[in-house]
Parts: C-alpha cells; sequence; structure tokens
C-alpha cells in the first residue's frame, strides 16, 4: 500500500504537468491570436509592400519581344536594364544566378531578379520542355510568355487555355492548373503575396524525388540573401 508521502508527491506531479500542460496552452492560443490579427492586418495591406506593376510587366514583356524578337538573351537583358532604371538596383539581384528548379513535378531553370516576402521576379524557363502542377498558392503568379508558348488545364475544359509569346497568364491565388511547356518557352514570372509559403512547394520535388541538394542550397542561398537583403532595406 503506497505511504501518503509518496501518493503525496504524484499527486503534486499529476497537478505540475496538468498547470504545465494548461499554461503551455495559454501560451499558443495566446501567440495564435496574436499571430492571426497580425496576418490579416498585413493581408489588407499588402498593396503598400509591392514595388513591381502586372500591368507594367507585361508591357515591358511585349516592349522587349517587339524590339528583339526571337532572341531570348536580348530580351532578358531588355528587361533587366529597364528595371534597374524604374525600380533601382538596390531592390535587384546585382549577379545573374541560374539554378534548375523542380516544382510539382515540371523542371526550368530560374534566374532571381527579386525576391522579398510580399514579391518575388524570376525568368524561368528551359528549352526542351516540361509538364507538371502549378502549386496551390498564397500570391497571385503573373506568367509572362517571352519565348515559345504554355498551355495550362482546368478540370472540367475540353479545350487547353493557350498563352503564346506577349500574353500573360495569371494565376489567381489559391487556384490551381496543370500546364505544360511543350518545347523552348521562358518567362517572366512575378508573384505577389505570401512569398515564403510557397518555398515548400518549391523545395519538396528535392526531397520526394530529384535529391539534388547542391541545387536545394544554391536555391536557399540565393533566395535568403535576396530576402533578408530586401528586410534590411525595410522592404517587406
Amino acid at each position: 500500500m503506497p505511504s501518503k508521502s509518496s501518493a503525496n508527491k504524484n499527486s503534486a506531479s499529476g497537478c505540475g504537468c496538468r498547470c504545465f500542460s494548461l499554461r503551455n496552452l495559454s501560451l499558443l492560443a495566446v501567440f495564435l491570436a496574436l499571430f492571426s490579427a497580425l496576418y490579416s492586418f498585413l493581408d489588407a495591406r499588402l498593396n503598400q509592400f509591392y514595388i513591381f506593376d502586372p500591368e507594367h510587366l507585361h508591357d515591358l514583356s511585349q516592349r522587349a519581344i517587339k524590339a528583339h524578337g526571337e532572341d531570348t538573351r536580348s530580351i532578358v537583358d531588355f528587361i533587366v536594364a529597364e528595371l534597374q532604371e524604374k525600380v533601382g538596383e538596390k531592390y535587384l539581384s546585382t549577379e545573374e544566378e541560374w539554378v534548375f528548379n523542380n516544382a510539382g513535378g515540371a523542371m526550368g531553370a530560374m534566374y532571381v531578379i527579386h525576391a522579398s516576402i510580399t514579391e518575388y521576379l524570376i525568368i524561368f524557363g528551359t528549352t526542351i520542355g516540361t509538364e507538371g502542377h502549378t502549386g496551390r498558392h498564397t500570391a497571385d503568379d503573373y506568367f509572362n510568355i517571352l519565348h515559345g508558348e504554355q498551355l495550362a488545364y482546368v478540370p472540367g475544359s475540353f479545350e487547353p487555355e493557350k498563352y503564346p509569346a506577349g500574353t500573360v497568364h495569371h494565376l489567381v491565388r489559391g487556384e490551381v492548373k496543370q500546364y505544360k511547356m511543350d518545347s523552348s518557352c521562358f518567362a517572366l514570372e512575378y508573384a505577389r503575396g505570401w512569398i515564403p509559403p510557397m518555398l515548400f512547394f518549391g523545395y519538396a520535388d528535392t526531397f520526394t524525388s530529384t535529391l539534388d541538394f547542391p541545387t536545394l542550397w544554391a536555391t536557399t542561398r540565393i533566395t535568403a540573401r535576396e530576402m533578408v537583403g530586401n528586410l534590411l532595406q525595410f522592404k517587406l
């Protein structure tokens, strides 16, 4: 038969665990409430943090194509040069670093022009074609076709959406599609909204398929450098 002292110890221990658990739950509830309030406040004011404009980027893409036709290299140079004048080099990557990008089963390469908490701007494409899942994102995505053609499909449709050079494919925040580039295709891709949650989609194929950790590290290094650099300039 347990002694009174051991019973008292067990009782005190049980009480301590319950108190600890309730305290943790209370702190978690407070944290979630504050986080939700902050998220709602910032989400309603996201437009204040954007430095790029979808209409300007579409117009810029069309002018670059008109000036250089099928010369994708010159198209990219034209776009970056104007952005440096209009937006300023302090918000843009000063190095053209190309890395592979595997996401949603599709594979291509990207050059990060800008990355921050609320926006990213990249050149994405491939010379041999690819196909995959767009992902369901926390940001609107504007895919300005610079060269080639992109196809997209939504369930229930019997015809593909077609986006040739000079057009823009707007993937609305929260929506999802299948997409395909039959052959060589490059685009100026602009996302505006909450960018960090999109990284999970961008990283998933590394752990479930490619196991290409050097590319994962290069992507992380470049993205983190640009995001932190912009945060230090008070660019959310």
